[in-house]
């Protein structure tokens, strides 16, 4: 993998921040999750199916996310998640962590010699 391509692994904390994010709006099943984020991030992001229902699993043991079955919009049955009133405090506090971390990094980064 080339060292600037941003569409790699995702570290397992941004990609719960993610997942929490994209459900923000309304539930939806795993690939309206991938879908969402890689259109959000004007396609940067790519979320795979290896690591995304492993950190479902998670975020539901959790209790940041629940999820039901329902038919999709082409008439098939998938697993809809939906965030919790705890995922929905989750979200917040990651994103809190994440302004904070990514402006540490800008100030690091802008430093000159």
């Amino acid at each position: 993998m080339p060292a600037n391509d941003a569409s790699g692994d995702m570290i397992q904390g941004m990609l719960d921040m993610l997942i929490l994010k994209a459900l923000s709006l309304a539930p939806m099943h795993g690939w309206g999750i991938t879908d969402r984020i890689h259109q959000w991030s004007d396609e940067a992001l790519a979320v795979n199916q290896g690591s995304l229902y492993p950190a479902l699993y998670r975020l539901k043991r959790q209790g940041f996310i629940a999820s039901e079955w329902r038919t999709t919009e082409n008439n098939r049955r998938a697993r809809y998640y939906a965030l919790t009133a705890a995922g929905r405090r989750q979200l917040a506090a990651e994103q809190r962590g994440w302004e904070r971390l990514s402006r540490g990094i800008q100030l690091v980064l802008g430093m000159q010699p």
